[in-house]
């Protein structure tokens, strides 16, 4: 069982992915600019999580870049050369839709700079495991801009109002240890085990039932964009399905035969 990334694919590809036993590893691999996100990697990065989670023998998706940076910012000459009517016609943020319906759990193994983009990237992971080396940022307003990829919203959603203000106005960075006391990140490690303590959530969420792991999820996701009653329901609701699934009478028998469960997704 490996437990480092050793891709297959090209090493001048933006976004690299492997299958590495049930996981669907992906990393965003531009080294000679610090990992900068531009439309191109972003659209290449989303594209090959969505094939990960279309593929059966995926359990989880693990989402990394390098130890200096997971992500160094957006592409500014890109965004320099393009128009309001540029932006539409683009429409840069279906990527960000599609991102959002991705169902399997995506966690997060980051380090060194986290910054606009890439802090974006970082909200809509599920499980995020920071170097005690990462350094956020949203620098966007400083520019003139905005995040565009929910940045605002989920951060508002995470944090609260006083802290997003904070770091949406200023533009500050901030570290591992302060994005964990504000529920950025789910976990801070010492930068030498920041990929292997991601990967090794990831294979304890490999031997869960995969149809509990995604309705889990969605049921959590629902509670960030409903009332608190539409939110219950909801749940109710997914947990009633379940019932109707091998896996779930199979966790159950398993737990009172006191013996492993086997499951198949089903």
């Amino acid at each position: 069982m490996r437990t480092a990334l050793d891709y297959d694919a090209a090493m001048n590809e933006a976004i690299q992915g492997e299958l590495i036993d049930g996981i669907g590893a992906v990393r965003i691999n531009r080294p000679e600019v610090l990992n900068v996100i531009n439309l191109a990697t972003l659209e290449q990065l989303v594209s090959t999580l969505e094939r990960y989670d279309a593929e059966p023998a995926v359990r989880c998706l693990l989402l990394t870049g390098s130890e200096r940076a997971f992500g160094s910012g957006a592409d500014i000459a890109e965004l320099a050369a393009t128009s309001m009517v540029d932006t539409y016609q683009r429409d840069s943020g279906a990527a960000w839709d599609r991102l959002r319906r991705v169902r399997k759990p995506i966690v997060v193994a980051v380090s060194g700079y986290a910054i606009g983009p890439a802090c974006e990237l970082l909200l809509a992971g599920d499980i995020v495991v920071a170097s005690e080396s990462t350094r956020i940022s949203f620098p966007e307003v400083s520019m003139g801009a905005l995040p565009g990829g929910g940045g605002t919203q989920r951060l508002a959603r995470a944090v609260g109002k006083a802290c997003v203000m904070d770091l949406l106005l200023t533009g500050r960075a901030i570290t591992a240890r302060e994005a964990l006391a504000m529920g950025l990140v789910s976990r801070v490690v010492p930068r030498e085990h920041y990929y292997e303590e991601a990967l090794n959530i990831c294979r304890e969420l490999c031997k869960r039932p995969p149809l509990a792991l995604q309705v889990a999820k969605q049921a959590v996701l629902t509670a960030y964009e409903t009332t608190l009653s539409a939110g219950l329901s909801h749940e109710r609701n997914l947990h009633y399905l379940l019932f109707g699934t091998a896996d779930q009478r199979e966790g159950l028998r398993a737990f009172l035969e006191q013996r492993a469960a086997v499951f198949v997704g089903r």
